[in-house]
């Protein structure tokens, strides 16, 4: 749809149009107790993308989750929401982590190191850390299956992991550091299954000599080196993809997500480390970053939704994020202040996390019913007349 057609669709008195007619305004949704509950459509959610689809309205889904490439929960989600939808405004919790294959300006590139990646069902994160660029990828399952006795309770899992491993790289020999398993980054993909055997691999290596699995480094506690020696010999760094302490499943109450086993695995590097501080990266929202990545994603897909180079159309003056949760969603886009002088207005909805009756610290800008509502009420603030169907 042409932007002249897109421009009639608002009052004369409206701000909601760009000087070259398109719509000046877009929106970012969660997914997770925002579009679905579970795996099952929330009423509402496919009519009120349809409208913005069918009238050239952009938008992106932001969300916490993931633990599959963009591709396939791509395909997944227009399928249950029946609307056509593509990875250029698709961006899930570990989508800014492809960005690390080639490098940034605090992380040296990371294609040819070995990585440790966990979280997610089976090896499926691992094939997604493939699909980054990331060329070779470990998990902790590879790691138990070559050397049962990392984890004395190994028999639990034993089956689960026979089918989803792979051979190390190579072995794990601290006698001869030089030939043994180096670890160069651990990455928190998605919500771990096995928290117990996550956590020991993940501490052992913040305690190694360098990522070298199965050493412990002498600086270690020392008090004349910051932070008391720890994480102060080369160690990998540590990402988490998104801090949810909980999330909306068909369960009618909140269940632990990444944000859990976060806390969790602080509490034990604390209590091993005498109080230390755990030095780690979170993205996700509501950290800022992936609010930048996000809005880079919307300002392209925008532009190829208008049929124009980005530096031509005009610029997008509010985002509306949809979110169940005030925590991520509501917290992330009140905070977030745009390079580009965007204005984010958060919209809270009541079909996730957030309970009827409380009072969330982070306040949304409005609270709604549900995402139909949201995106009812965001098209009148910007002066819409066309009816939602």
């Amino acid at each position: 749809m042409a932007p002249s057609r897109v421009s009639r669709r608002f009052s004369s008195a409206t701000t909601g149009i760009a000087e070259d007619g398109s719509p000046n305004f877009a929106f970012a949704f969660d997914i997770d107790g925002v579009l679905l509950r579970s795996s099952s459509p929330i009423p509402g959610a496919s009519a009120a993308l349809t409208h913005l689809h069918n009238n050239n309205i952009p938008f992106i889904l932001l969300t916490n989750g993931g633990g599959k490439h963009e591709s396939a929960r791509v395909a997944e989600l227009s399928k249950k929401l029946n609307i056509p939808l593509t990875e250029e405004n698709f961006v899930q919790s570990h989508t800014p982590f492809r960005q690390l294959v080639e490098g940034s300006e605090e992380t040296q590139s990371l294609e040819d190191k070995t990585i440790l990646v966990t979280g997610g069902d089976g090896d499926k994160c691992r094939k997604v850390a493939e699909m980054y660029g990331f060329k070779n990828v470990v998990t902790p399952g590879d790691i138990l299956m070559a050397h049962p006795n990392i984890w004395p309770f190994n028999q639990i899992f034993s089956d689960y992991y026979h089918n989803n491993t792979r051979p190390l790289p190579r072995p794990i020999d601290p006698a001869n550091p030089s030939k043994s398993l180096k670890i160069d980054a651990i990455f928190v993909f998605n919500d771990p299954r096995d928290w117990a055997l996550d956590t020991q691999i993940i501490l052992d290596l913040l305690l190694s000599k360098e990522g070298i699995l199965g050493t412990y480094s002498e600086k270690n506690g020392d008090p004349s080196l910051p932070n008391n020696g720890w994480q102060q010999d080369g160690q990998p760094k540590l990402f988490f993809s998104n801090p949810d302490l909980f999330w909306a499943t068909s369960y009618h109450m909140p269940r632990l997500g990444q944000g859990g086993f976060q806390a969790s695995l602080e509490g034990v590097w604390s209590a091993t480390t005498d109080g230390a501080a755990l030095r780690r990266t979170t993205i996700g929202k509501p950290h800022t970053h992936t609010y930048e990545y996000a809005e880079k994603l919307l300002i392209r897909y925008r532009a190829k939704l208008l049929g124009e180079p980005a530096k031509k159309v005009g610029k997008l003056d509010r985002v509306f994020m949809v979110g169940d949760n005030p925590e991520s969603d509501i917290r992330g886009a009140n905070e977030f202040k745009s390079p580009l002088g965007t204005e984010w207005t958060s919209v809270l909805v009541k079909t996730g996390v957030f309970r009827e009756g409380s009072n969330p610290t982070y306040k949304p800008k409005v609270i709604v019913n549900d995402v139909l509502d949201a995106v009812k009420w965001a098209l009148k603030q910007q002066g819409w007349n066309g009816q939602i169907q």
